[in-house]
């Protein structure tokens, strides 16, 4: 239990109650809290609580896609709400790409937004998003921000080709690669790097203490799920592979224990995709042949062939090379059985997830065209003109911080 109370990393929600100059800026304001249910301290206390702790009741709440309690599945449009005590739990995210955004009559009064979303370290994951445009809103009424940040779960290592202009979407707000190695603060400011930053500028950052910048181990303290298919850091270690199955017909484990881990599909032998992936010569994992039942989400109550991947070497696993050469030899393995998504995603209608996810046509493109696994995937998981902004990010966290 110590290791639990006694954290060796502490985010910056463990640092709010005791840290003078932040918790200065809340005390006797009218405060907005942008969070969910993951936005707990490292000792397990909801943001909500702590708040009320320190003698601070929010004004409003915003959640995030999944809602501010974490229960809807993706793409699923979240209502505006109310707690137990009366506040107004605003959603951003609805039915229409403007929901994104918060509305400027929610946000007007507010002497200062409180930011805190636990990321996973991935372009896809949409809540650095909803950070960077809360921001932005903010900024346009007036109203300043502290963001309270959080380690990325993945460290520092990047992979994943920056997307093209003209596939931006809400998987992809901005040009960055697919792991992109920042934590969400750094994305923010980056971002929004026209704001004045610090205690008296638009957006003040509470760090986080004690990282080392590399991943977190799979037993760090105070880890709860962010998403309903975030269930464990196996799944975020994953994940930058795995959403790109949301852009095929292939089952990407929803409607199972271990979403993102379990992948297949009706038409997919397991055992030859475990072999002929491992023959691509990827490193850092097993892929082991699976049989799996979803219980709802593709393929819900159908047998499904696939592998679980299983990760034996952190620092050579490459998620992005890993999933895409799977998704092509399961394609390889059925074209006819096998395809793309063309159905709306997340909010976007004319170009297809898979290209949304990748960040341009190239990948599914080649993979139709029957292109070696290895070949797409080495295409895809390149990274180039990164490490600036990288280094502009972490320079604007010093500026910035409290």
């Amino acid at each position: 239990m110590s290791s639990v109370l006694a954290p060796a990393v502490r985010t910056g929600l463990d640092r709010l109650p005791r840290h003078p100059v932040a918790a200065g800026l809340l005390e006797g304001k009218r405060i907005g809290v942008l969070g969910h249910a993951a936005s707990c301290s490292t000792a397990l206390v909801p943001i909500l609580e702590g708040m009320a702790a320190m003698g601070v009741t929010p004004a409003i709440v915003f959640g995030p896609e999944h809602g501010f309690g974490g229960a809807a599945q993706d793409m699923i449009g979240v209502e505006d709400a109310t707690d137990g005590t009366g506040t107004r739990i605003v959603s951003l995210y609805g039915d229409r790409e403007e929901d994104l955004v918060p509305k400027g009559a929610d946000l007007a009064g507010l002497d200062r937004l409180v930011i805190d979303l636990v990321d996973v370290g991935a372009r896809y994951y949409t809540y650095v998003w909803t950070a960077l445009l809360a921001v932005r809103a903010a900024a346009e009424q007036g109203v300043p921000c502290l963001i309270l940040d959080r380690p990325n779960p993945l460290g520092r290592a990047v992979e994943g080709r920056i997307l093209d202009d003209g596939f931006r979407s809400f998987v992809g707000w901005e040009r960055v690669p697919v792991r992109h190695g920042l934590t969400l603060a750094e994305m923010v400011l980056l971002y929004a790097e026209e704001l004045s930053r610090g205690a008296e500028g638009a957006v003040a950052v509470l760090g986080v203490e004690g990282w080392d910048e590399g991943p977190l181990p799979l037993d760090a303290p105070g880890w709860v799920q962010p998403s309903p298919n975030m269930p464990a850091l196996t799944t975020a270690r994953v994940y930058p592979g795995g959403c790109l199955l949301e852009g095929t017909n292939l089952s990407e484990g929803r409607g199972h224990t271990r979403p993102f881990e379990f992948f297949g599909a009706p038409f997919v032998d397991g055992a030859a995709l475990a072999r002929d992936l491992h023959a691509t010569g990827l490193a850092g994992f097993v892929a082991r042949p699976v049989t799996f039942i979803p219980t709802f989400h593709k393929h819900g109550g159908k047998p499904c062939g696939g592998v679980q991947i299983h990760v034996t070497d952190v620092a050579r696993f490459r998620p992005v090379a890993v999933y895409t050469a799977a998704i092509a030899l399961c394609h390889h393995q059925d074209p006819e059985a096998f395809r793309f998504r063309t159905e709306r995603y997340e909010f976007i209608d004319h170009i297809p997830a898979f290209d949304l996810l990748t960040g341009s046509a190239t990948a599914r493109e080649a993979i139709e065209a029957g292109a070696p696994a290895r070949d797409v995937a080495e295409d895809v998981s390149v990274v180039t003109d990164w490490t600036e902004p990288m280094a502009r990010a972490k320079e604007l966290l010093v500026e910035a911080s409290l």
